[in-house]
């Protein structure tokens, strides 16, 4: 009996279904298992041939994958990731913004069975930017074309790299269908944690988190029994203005904040890391992956982002996990946890990282963090108006219609006006209307502040 047929032993009793052309189509439980095992390794020097059962079989049992946000900084480097490791992943469907030139070069490359575009009114540009590409993914666009391809197929894994709480529906859509969630968006949690963790428990899939910083915490938490932690550690970089003195803020541009000392990352993170909001979402979203309370979630500014983050065990031992700043890391990790797949990336070496230091967060320079601690012990509708201000707000700073530290004011200001609102046990759609009603408040009260040098509450 040669290998492939060995293979096809273990499969015996399948259903039928003829269309991987064995016979048989194994489930995504049987392959994540046997894949487990090591058991489907083929021998050295296997000759394989196009559209044979051993050239079926070892497809079957890549791990097959989904990516949102394809364009963008996470999604970039999955693709990395995925290119570099072609006998791991599979690529099912690829789901992006506006970007049809990267997008449809990606397509050329990795050949997806599905793909979206989120912007409708491109979709006729992708459809002639892939015209000679053969053969053809199926194609989607806006919204629900997100989401179709979230949910589409045999991808065991999304990996949500989709900005912002616009990666929430497409992530529960995922869920719903049974996929595992590699998330690299924070938002989906932060916004709908009330609403997503319960469907993750009822559908049975995994949310693995792929962000440096719970990357980091999970990864300390392997062996670790349950009961066993006592308190998360957080480390900062400190963004942009680490080492600027807090009275030279309200001069800062655009430019000075995109300019992060330590990671490559897309311009509403990087805005985030300046004003360490980031830090406050992911106080936040570590709540909801690891069920800590904000008293036992702890933030420490440490500049050299060698120490992705710790943990503090009940007998006080203290666990980190460090690595050079690099956000394949992660990505990996949450990509083909529980298995340690080896890479050629340059190892750390700690002679040249040199000395590694922390200091407190400085509340009066970056009060977005006691914002988002407030809203997130507050719960309930108050995280998803936390994270849609603050999206709001950044994006003005973006566009130049406000400055650094309008950005805290317009946040603070819109909570305080939800609380007239506030649901603590919010549904979906209680969720969204939050969401939406947050981002219009932060128009009028920039338009006030327009007006007015003093903040204009809402009534």
């Amino acid at each position: 009996m040669d290998w492939a047929e060995a293979q096809l032993q273990t499969w015996i009793g399948l259903k039928p279904n003829y269309k991987h052309g064995l016979g048989f189509s194994p489930t995504t439980n049987q392959t994540r298992k046997l894949r487990e095992t090591g058991f489907f390794c083929p021998p050295s020097g296997l000759k394989i041939n196009p559209g044979s059962k051993i050239e079926i079989i070892l497809k079957l049992m890549m791990k097959a994958i989904t990516l949102l946000g394809s364009t963008g900084s996470i999604g970039t480097q999955t693709l990395d990731i995925v290119k570099h490791h072609p006998q791991e992943f599979r690529l099912v469907g690829l789901a992006a913004g506006r970007n049809v030139e990267m997008l449809a070069a990606q397509i050329r490359e990795f050949r997806p069975e599905i793909v979206a575009i989120a912007d409708e009114t491109l979709l006729p540009e992708l459809r002639a930017a892939i015209a000679d590409v053969d053969p053809k993914p199926i194609l989607a666009a806006g919204p629900e074309g997100v989401r179709a391809v979230a949910a589409y197929g045999d991808a065991e894994a999304v990996v949500t790299g989709i900005v912002g709480c616009a990666g929430l529906l497409p992530t529960i859509a995922a869920i719903e269908a049974g996929k595992d969630i590699a998330l690299a968006n924070k938002e989906t949690l932060i916004a709908g944690g009330p609403v997503v963790n319960p469907l993750v428990e009822k559908h049975g899939v995994k949310l693995l988190p792929a962000d440096s910083e719970h990357s980091a915490i999970f990864q300390c938490l392997q062996g670790v029994p349950p009961g066993g932690l006592r308190r998360i550690i957080l480390t900062a970089s400190g963004g942009a203005f680490r080492d600027l003195p807090v009275e030279k803020l309200a001069t800062v541009t655009v430019a000075d904040a995109l300019k992060h000392p330590n990671w490559s990352m897309g311009r509403k993170i990087t805005i985030d890391s300046a004003t360490l909001m980031n830090k406050g979402l992911e106080v936040i979203e570590a709540h909801y992956l690891f069920g800590m309370n904000y008293d036992d979630i702890d933030i420490v500014i440490h500049p050299q982002s060698i120490i992705h983050s710790l943990i503090e065990v009940q007998d006080t031992s203290v666990l980190a996990q460090l690595g050079w700043p690099d956000m394949r890391l992660p990505l990996l990790y949450a990509l083909s946890w529980p298995q340690r797949i080896y890479t050629d990336w340059e190892p750390l070496d700690l002679v040249k990282a040199g000395s590694l230091t922390f200091r407190e967060p400085d509340h009066d320079k970056y009060p977005c963090m006691q914002i988002a601690y407030a809203a997130g012990r507050a719960g309930g509708s108050m995280t998803a108006v936390l994270n849609a201000a603050n999206e709001q707000a950044v994006a003005l700073f973006l566009d130049e219609k406000i400055n650094f530290l309008d950005i805290p004011k317009l946040i603070e200001t819109v909570c305080d006006a939800h609380r007239n609102d506030y649901r603590e046990n919010p549904s979906l759609d209680d969720i969204l209307a939050a969401d939406s009603w947050a981002r219009r408040a932060v128009l009028e009260v920039s338009e006030k502040l327009q007006e007015a040098p003093e903040l204009i509450l809402l009534k």
